[in-house]
């Protein structure tokens, strides 16, 4: 399908997602199991996850073990140098300066006003992703906010037309924070990842070593729970119905 093969992203769109991890090869063996995953060698050690042969993720080495083991979304833009400064003119900090990835890109890491991280990729020999939406690809992100109508207001004056221009279908949402974890969980983005039946990934994780997080709940986008791998990063397995 023409949505799974995604060659170009506009800006604000959902392009790429990236883990960070004490043990890149444990994580390659966790996500391999779960979503039928295969790797090869990338960019400063980092492990390239494929499926049929188009690249969905990357698992990278923590580089100091203070940083949170997560994953990350990554938002595309023409000019991450730019959008950085839109982003901290409107409230938001820079996390991570832009730095070139090889010659894949440039990347940064940026926080909005109530601190959720989120990423920045400027694409060069790498536009992201190959293929999403299907099982065992990235499908949704969902930022949970204090204040969902102060993120609308952030994130919509940023990325107006991946939100609300012509044909926006965006990838991401927000949602109240209280809604699904307990109140005094910071503000994050989750990245969602599709299945083809919920209950018989959670027996996965649970045999692979992560843990259920927070059991199975109905959006409305699918029906969701949230997990943890084996190194305790948190993600989404989503049950999409096909429509």
């Amino acid at each position: 399908m023409a949505e799974n093969r995604a060659s170009v992203y506009g800006e604000g769109v959902p392009c790429w997602v990236d883990a960070q991890l004490p043990d890149v090869e444990a994580g390659g063996r966790f996500y391999g199991a779960l979503f039928g995953w295969t790797f090869e060698e990338s960019y400063d050690g980092s492990l390239w996850a494929h499926l049929d042969g188009e690249p969905v993720a990357a698992l990278a080495w923590k580089t100091d073990g203070r940083m949170p083991t997560v994953w990350t979304v990554y938002f595309a833009t023409p000019d991450v140098r730019r959008l950085t400064r839109r982003i901290e003119e409107a409230g938001g900090q820079v996390v991570m300066a832009p730095v070139p990835v090889g010659e894949l890109g440039t990347a940064a890491l940026a926080a909005d006003p109530e601190d959720a991280v989120f990423g920045l990729w400027q694409p060069s020999r790498h536009p992201g992703f190959g293929r999403r939406h299907a099982p065992g690809t990235f499908v949704w992100a969902e930022l949970y906010a204090r204040d969902t109508e102060a993120a609308n207001v952030f994130y919509g004056d940023l990325f107006t037309d991946a939100l609300f221009g012509p044909g926006a279908a965006p990838d991401f949402g927000r949602a109240p924070v209280s809604g699904v974890f307990p109140a005094q969980m910071p503000p994050h983005f989750l990245v969602h990842f599709r299945v083809e039946e919920l209950a018989a990934a959670l027996r996965t994780v649970s045999r692979l070593g992560g843990r259920v997080q927070v059991p199975p709940f109905d959006t409305s986008y699918g029906k969701v729970a949230v997990v943890t791998d084996n190194q305790g990063a948190s993600f989404a397995v989503l049950e999409r119905p096909d429509r």
